[in-house]
């Protein structure tokens, strides 16, 4: 059975995250340091919370978002998320700028530079949004780089004081080596669901294989869901696991293919599949969203 909490209606997930402006540069050759490299470049919305929040209203999912921004582009980014059936709850700042990364794609791989902007100064929504829910999706960026331990705290016991379960996903292996392992599992203890990627995996581990990684969040989370990139993913799940390997598509940008994959999951989880049955739902949302460039449902 799936974890998420039974509501009337449509079950809604309460995302809280991260809002970027993406610049996504592909080059069309090898970069050439000091002079020109000609290359594909692309201004698109993202940000892993938002990302996550629009993947899931394309899964029909009803869903609603937190995140911050800085105020003259309120309006803007309301816009792109309502455009994706996303519900946007956007906290508007005049002391920084909204966030924007700069994301050099070479095949699978990603360089990420990125000013955090008003992402710094996210904080966590009121009980009342979270009672709403059905489920609670954090995204680890808010926690790393935004309201920190105390504030994860405070959102995960106002979702165990109304009985909703919370996921976590952890963000960047660099900004975990950052805050430290063992301090960000603590901070979020009692979620429900963890989904790391191998790297984050390996970051709050210091293990390497991926049935070790699992293995050892599964002592500490009732499942574990690990994706693997191209090579699919692995959960674990009261004891059981179970692997499933990724689509084959034409790869154009793996931008967003993480939250695509953690939408489709939590899609079919709240509408009541086991962690271990909704992994072919997130599978083949992910594999939607290699093909086409940026974090977002094009």
């Amino acid at each position: 059975m799936g974890g998420a909490r039974a509501v009337s209606g449509a079950p809604r997930v309460l995302v809280v995250g991260d809002v970027v402006d993406d610049v996504i540069v592909i080059p069309r050759g090898p970069v050439r340091p000091d002079t020109d490299t000609d290359a594909r470049i692309e201004r698109r919305p993202g940000g892993s919370g938002a990302g996550i929040a629009a993947w899931l209203g394309a899964a029909g999912t009803a869903v609603d978002f937190v995140g911050c921004v800085h105020a003259a582009d309120v309006e803007r980014h309301t816009a792109l998320l309502t455009a994706h059936g996303v519900r946007a709850v956007l906290q508007a700042t005049e002391e920084a700028p909204t966030s924007t990364i700069v994301i050099l794609v070479d095949g699978d791989d990603r360089t990420m530079l990125t000013e955090r902007g008003a992402n710094a100064l996210i904080r966590p929504p009121g009980p009342e949004l979270v009672a709403e829910a059905a489920a609670v999706m954090v995204s680890g960026y808010s926690v790393l780089g935004g309201f920190g331990a105390a504030g994860a705290r405070e959102l995960i016991g106002a979702a165990a004081a109304a009985g909703v379960p919370v996921a976590v996903s952890p963000g960047s292996s660099g900004y975990l080596a950052e805050f430290g392992a063992e301090a960000f599992l603590d901070a979020v203890a009692g979620a429900r669901i963890l989904y790391p990627n191998l790297a984050e995996g390996r970051a709050l581990t210091g293990l390497d294989e991926p049935e070790e990684v699992a293995a050892a969040l599964a002592e500490r989370f009732p499942a574990v869901v690990l994706t693997l990139g191209a090579a699919g993913v692995l959960a674990v799940e009261d004891g059981r696991s179970r692997r499933v390997p990724a689509q084959r598509v034409t790869r154009v940008d793996p931008t967003g293919a993480g939250d695509a994959f953690l939408a489709g999951h939590l899609a079919a989880w709240v509408a009541g599949a086991s962690a271990l049955e909704a992994l072919e739902s997130g599978v083949s949302l992910a594999a939607r969203a290699v093909q086409q460039v940026g974090g977002r449902p094009a």
